[in-house]
Formats: C-alpha cells, sequence, structure tokens
C-alpha cells in the first residue's frame, strides 16, 4: 500500500486534496509513475467540476494527462524501465497506474514542458481530419491552450492562420507563441476582420476551440465557399436559441457556401499504432495512418524542438494543495489563467 494524494471534486464547484491508501502493484500491463507535473484540461474539467459530464459523477477524479518518474512496471510491459520519464494519461495524483498510453520524455526537455503533450494531442485532431494544404487560410476561434496549440500546428504545417480570441492575455500568449494575425474579438467584428485578411473570400478551414454553440454559428460565417469548419471544442450540454436556416444554408447550398462541418474528437482515432511486423491476420481490418501514439510522439518531438512552443502557456505552476484556487482561477479569472500545472515534486 502506499499513500496517494490526489485531487478530488466532491461536489459542484468544490475541489479538496485527499490522501488514501492505494494497492500501488501494477498488472501485467500496467505503469506506475511517481508523478511530477500534471496539466489541467480547463474546458473538460471545469464542465466537470460543475456537474455538467453525466459520465464525470461526484466524487470525481480528475485529471488528463501527466508526466513522472516510473516506479514500478507489469510483467508484460517491455518499452519502458524504471527510471525513465514519461508522459501518461493519468489523473492528478502524486502516483499513477497507467494503462492507456506512455511515452518517453526525450533527455533534457523540462517535464513542465513535456506535459503539454497532452493537449496538443487534442489540438493535433483538428489539423488530422481536416483537408489543410500549404497556403490555406485557417482562422481558430478560441486561444486557450487548445486553440493556441491548434493555430501553431497548422503554422506549422504551412497555413496562414488568423487567431481570434476576446481575451488580450491569450492573444498576447498567442502572439508570443509566433501566431501573428490575430483578431480581438471583443473590440471588432471577427467576421468583417477575417474578410479583410482574406480579400473578401474567408477562410479554407475554420477551427471552434471554444465549444460555443454561437462560435459554431459565427464559425460558418468565417468560412469560405466549400471550406471547412472543425469542431474541436467540446460542448457539454451549453445551449443556444438561434435561427438555423442561415446555417444549414450555409452547409447545404453552393452559391451560399457548400460547407463542410467535421467533428475532431481525440479518440475517433486508435490509442496504438499499427504495427507493421503483424501477420496480415494478426492486423487490424482497418489500418489507420494516424493514432494517438503517434500524435504523441510526433507533438513531444516538436515541442522538444522548440518549433511547438509551450512555455508562454504556462500562466500558473502551482501546488497540489492550491486545487481549490487553480480551478477557480481558470473559472473565475480566464483573461489570468490559461495554462496551468500542477507540480508534485
Amino acid at each position: 500500500m502506499a499513500v496517494v494524494r490526489r485531487v478530488v471534486f466532491v461536489a459542484p464547484n468544490s475541489v479538496q486534496l485527499e490522501e488514501v491508501d492505494i494497492d500501488m502493484t501494477p498488472k501485467d500491463d500496467e505503469v506506475v509513475i511517481r508523478t511530477i507535473a500534471s496539466i489541467i484540461s480547463a474546458g473538460t474539467e471545469l464542465a466537470c467540476l460543475a456537474g455538467l459530464a453525466d459520465w464525470a459523477p461526484f466524487p470525481f477524479h480528475p485529471g488528463y494527462g501527466a508526466v513522472g518518474e516510473v516506479i514500478a512496471v507489469g510483467s508484460a510491459v517491455t518499452d519502458v524501465k524504471v527510471g525513465d520519464i514519461i508522459l501518461t494519461y493519468s489523473n492528478h495524483a502524486s502516483h499513477a497506474k497507467a494503462r492507456v498510453l506512455t511515452a518517453k520524455v526525450p533527455d533534457g526537455l523540462d517535464p513542465f514542458k513535456a506535459v503539454f503533450v497532452r493537449m496538443a494531442n487534442i489540438s493535433m485532431t483538428a489539423i488530422r481530419v481536416s483537408n489543410a494544404e500549404l497556403g490555406d487560410n485557417v482562422a481558430v476561434i478560441g486561444l486557450g491552450v487548445v486553440g493556441n496549440m491548434a493555430a501553431q500546428l497548422f503554422q506549422l504545417a504551412g497555413c496562414r492562420v488568423i487567431g481570434i480570441d476576446r481575451l488580450p492575455k491569450r492573444l498576447d500568449i498567442s502572439r508570443q507563441c509566433g501566431i501573428q494575425l490575430l483578431v480581438d474579438a471583443s473590440s471588432e467584428d471577427a467576421v468583417q476582420a477575417v474578410r479583410e485578411m482574406t480579400d473578401g473570400n474567408g477562410c479554407e478551414i475554420v477551427v471552434d476551440a471554444t465549444g460555443s454553440p454561437s462560435a459554431t454559428i459565427m464559425a460558418a460565417q468565417l468560412a469560405a465557399k466549400y471550406g471547412e469548419v472543425i469542431l474541436l471544442g467540446s460542448y457539454f450540454g451549453r445551449k443556444l436559441e438561434t435561427n438555423v436556416t442561415e446555417l444549414l444554408e450555409r452547409i447545404h447550398l453552393a452559391g451560399y457556401g457548400c460547407i463542410t462541418f467535421k467533428g475532431a474528437h481525440e479518440w475517433r482515432y486508435p490509442v496504438k499504432e499499427n504495427r507493421s511486423d503483424l501477420i496480415p491476420s494478426e492486423q487490424n481490418a482497418l489500418i489507420y495512418k494516424h493514432s494517438i501514439e503517434r500524435n504523441t510522439k510526433i507533438n513531444m518531438q516538436l515541442i522538444a524542438d522548440g518549433k511547438l512552443k509551450v512555455e508562454p502557456l504556462l500562466t500558473h505552476r502551482m501546488r497540489p494543495e492550491q486545487c481549490a484556487q487553480a480551478y477557480e482561477g481558470l473559472r473565475e479569472h480566464p483573461d489570468e489563467f490559461v495554462g496551468v500545472v500542477f507540480d508534485w515534486m
């Protein structure tokens, strides 16, 4: 048995740090880590904390991803060993068992940068599902951690990216991350601004990273004829009463756009890469080019190489004992709290 500290949502908007005794003996396919850093996924975790996710009943132990030191491995684990520093899809806890995915952190890469790979994997899905090509105009609505990194990834792919947000700090962080075409939606008409930046054509790709239905309506107005709207944010019960006729016309009518909407949920792809060493009878019936594991490796290297910039996104490095303040800050002060990482060391 081990004493494990972990974050728990005990009731709507009530957060605590608890200590529990847990058997940390790994199963054959499990890895046990001593956590160094874990990152908050603001959109999903705040929705869970507010009681908006029916799959997260109270008490609920939140968490999306962590970086830690391997302290034990199961008998069937061959790709990592004790002492390795790895990224896992585990909760906010001082110790965790991991099974879904483990990825080694390159030597010399700061764990507090590496942990952003977890969020970059979400962002990567937007570019994976799109038909983006070199030179395309891409608008990204919502420049939190996920939207910011989606904008960076499209830019790395050779697209001309326009970032849109209402919060000055997020716009400033995006500028620090290399996104130069920015629209402050709090002071100017975003649709008009994008039209002017694209010679009146709109964008071939529009990414809604907000999870706000009103932003999705606007996304269709930003899209060029035969363009795509990529739904990257999750809605979590947010409601909007509006006339959707214009939206449907933009999707359906050739003269009005024939816009395509695509969902970009991370879990649409398999976790593991397809193995070329398997005989045909053992391979999946449907072979995928992309996987969460492949995205993880790519994003990890991009961050290690300094191409995907995450340092400006880390606005708050907080102790687990400050968990209540961390979530309150994300909920009440999104103009200040952007990227929040727990320091477990």
